[in-house]
């Protein structure tokens, strides 16, 4: 896609996000702003290749071509970029059967992911299976609920890492949904699933006061809402502190742009998730001033 056609796109579908701490675009002259911005996917499934041209809900939709060259647009617009993928990387097309996941590792690698964390389907070929992925994987894995000391991938998964782009201290973790009665426990094992919301404030805690962080994003593979009490990315939202943007998964929700919620101060959230098969790139761009003040806005991008 041309550069212009882009900006035009993606200026059409930016949606301004928040006020206060994550308020409405306001720039002073005097101040020198740092431009942020977060890409992400989520629910892939191993589609590669875009949807023929007459399916009826997608015609011609998505695809990691596609894909990559608006990745490539807009790190040229935006050098301080970060690409993550909030779970469900695997299962939904033959590559998978036939490839087990090399190929959608080896793809998200030549795309530079920065990050992702782990959906359910992930596990469909076990735990094992992943781990034998994981060397195709030149991103991170980031997952702070799911406790993996007596399997494969112990030690393989982190619950957090910190980036740093233009000095500024972006912390990126993880959540995964509960797996008991979702998931075969033959794929998983001994995998322990530990209470989001708990682990998730942990998290938050070291990322802001040991990490210094700036900016912190979760990448949750939880769902977006549920009308009962299960735990979702709009509670876990009301629930927490300082946590500035929830990128979801899991329920496949098309959200024309970020939801905006407030924590449990009261002080806002951003949540958002791009519906699934690789058809829309999420775009965040937060933009930070000298005295710790953020801006942002959100666009769905089609692919």
């Amino acid at each position: 896609m041309k550069r212009r056609t882009f900006l035009k796109r993606s200026a059409a579908a930016g949606a301004l996000a928040g006020a206060g701490s994550l308020g409405l675009l306001s720039f002073s002259s005097e101040k020198t702003f740092k431009h942020i911005t977060i890409l992400h996917t989520n629910d892939v499934h191993s589609h590669i290749d875009p949807f023929d041209r007459d399916h009826p809900q997608f015609p011609g939709m998505g695809g990691v071509a596609r894909r990559f060259t608006l990745i490539e647009n807009i790190r040229r617009e935006n050098p301080n970029t970060l690409l993550l993928d909030a779970g469900d990387i695997f299962q939904g097309a033959p590559y998978f059967n036939f490839y087990g996941g090399e190929l959608e590792f080896k793809l998200m690698s030549k795309m530079k992911y920065d990050a992702a964390t782990i959906g359910n389907h992930d596990f469909d070929n076990g735990i094992d299976g992943l781990a034998a992925q994981l060397p195709h994987a030149d991103f991170k894995f980031l997952s702070a609920n799911y406790n993996f000391k007596n399997t494969i991938l112990d030690g393989q998964v982190q619950p957090y890492h910190v980036f740093v782009k233009d000095d500024i201290r972006i912390g990126v973790f993880g959540l995964g949904i509960k797996l008991e009665g979702l998931v075969n426990k033959n794929l998983y094992k001994e995998t322990v699933y530990q209470d989001p919301v708990e682990m998730a404030t942990q998290t938050v805690q070291k990322l802001k006061e040991n990490e210094k962080c700036d900016l912190v994003i979760c990448l949750s593979h939880l769902g977006y809402n549920y009308r009962d009490e299960t735990i979702s990315d709009m509670k876990l939202a009301s629930l927490t502190r300082n946590i500035d943007l929830i990128i979801g998964g899991h329920t496949h929700t098309f959200l024309p742009k970020p939801t905006v919620t407030n924590n449990l101060d009261g002080n806002n959230v951003l949540v958002n998730q791009v519906g699934w098969a690789g058809v829309n790139l999420g775009r965040i761009d937060f933009f930070l001033d000298p005295e710790g003040g953020k801006n942002s806005k959100g666009a769905t991008i089609l692919v």
